[in-house]
């Protein structure tokens, strides 16, 4: 004999929840916001609500696009729940599609600031290569030669940082052709420079000879430092360009300004 017990049924469709949200530019037809980290962007398993999403519906009511599907109205594109930074979300099917197709063709512009560990070299390029799911951990994106999506980043060092020879991190800006899974953690981490505070794609060890303070300081950065700092885009409706800017958020400014005494 078995017993089978089901779990209430639960709505398909997300609710509007009134989260605060920072909000860089709105009309009719797009809505571009900066968003904290440890947000998820859209309801997923694990993450039923609390999401952007929810905060959207609550923001716009029902003038959001219905393109991405019940779970995803308005949304274009991701980034990750522990990356802040700008996101810009369709409020109608037009402007969904618009803004769509300049995704598509790599017209959109997307600039990320982030701090990643040792000195690229060279200090600046273009990481090309593959991402697929890792063949082994399959939570993990891989550059592989085996299928995948084709990805290109470019990166330029601002800023280096170093302690008695000891090449810490530096400060770094990195502009997407195209806008795969964990597209610049993966990049960055395949030639030898994963950011700091990575869980995933960050496990080796810092030197012991790093600075007491500021090794603490690393060691203790909660989440990739990663900002989505700069988009641009034709405004999908009135052809008008736009571009914004976001600062980096607090925890990153005062890991950056940790490591500017160590600058070189």
């Amino acid at each position: 004999m078995y017993i089978v017990t089901l779990p209430e049924p639960e709505s398909a469709e997300p609710e509007a929840q009134n989260i605060p949200l920072d909000v860089l530019y709105e009309d009719a037809d797009v809505i571009v916001i900066n968003k904290p980290a440890g947000m998820v962007v859209h309801p997923a398993a694990g993450s039923p609500d609390g999401t952007l999403v929810n905060a959207l519906l609550h923001h716009c009511g029902s003038s959001l696009s219905g393109i991405g599907g019940v779970k995803r109205p308005g949304i274009v594109h991701r980034i990750d729940k522990d990356t802040s930074g700008i996101l810009v979300m369709a409020k109608n099917d037009k402007a969904h599609q618009g803004l769509s197709i300049q995704f598509a063709d790599h017209s959109i512009e997307r600039v990320y600031g982030a701090v990643c560990r040792g000195h690229p070299n060279p200090a600046a390029g273009r990481i090309e290569g593959n991402i697929a799911r890792h063949p082994v951990d399959r939570k993990k994106m891989a550059v592989t030669d085996k299928g995948g999506k084709w990805a290109a980043t470019h990166y330029k060092t601002l800023s280096n940082y170093q302690h008695q020879g000891i090449d810490l991190a530096s400060l770094i800006e990195c502009r997407l052709e195209t806008g795969r899974t964990h597209q610049v953690r993966v990049h960055m981490a395949h030639i030898g420079h994963a950011l700091v505070g990575d869980p995933v794609y960050s496990r080796g060890k810092w030197s012991s000879k790093i600075p007491a303070d500021l090794r603490g300081t690393l060691l203790g950065f909660a989440r990739q430092a990663l900002h989505a700092r700069v988009i641009g885009f034709i405004h999908p409706v009135t052809g008008k360009t736009l571009k914004f800017e976001a600062d980096y958020p607090s925890d990153m400014q005062k890991l950056i300004s940790a490591l500017d005494q160590y600058s070189v």
